[in-house]
């Protein structure tokens, strides 16, 4: 078992992309997204809005915790111009994951 990061990111459906590329760029290359997500938050029910382009998604990825100083940098911008919240909490991963240092 190690150490990593959980980062849990729900942001509107138009942004997927650009996020997806912050994530990339911070060298977070594997993710998975839930979309159509609905629910109720600080702005209120994400339910209430028609357009499917306002649709929210739920990004989750996992990362070393040494590279989240980077994703908050190429996150945060994201979601302070177009809306969308993220958090980041530790969990363990209990995959076998080799050290290149210790072959």
């Amino acid at each position: 078992m190690h150490l990593v990061k959980k980062i849990e990111i729900i942001a509107n459906s138009f942004e997927l992309s650009k996020i997806l590329d912050g994530l990339d760029k911070s060298g977070v290359h594997g993710h998975a997204v839930i979309r159509n997500v609905a629910g109720k938050g600080l702005r209120g029910m994400a339910e209430d809005l028609d357009m499917t382009m306002l649709d929210n998604v739920y990004i989750i990825a996992f990362c070393m915790p040494e590279q989240i100083k980077p994703v908050v940098e190429n996150i945060r911008p994201l979601l302070n111009k177009f809306g969308g919240t993220c958090y980041i909490s530790d969990v363990m991963e209990i995959r076998s994951v080799k050290c290149v240092a210790s072959l």
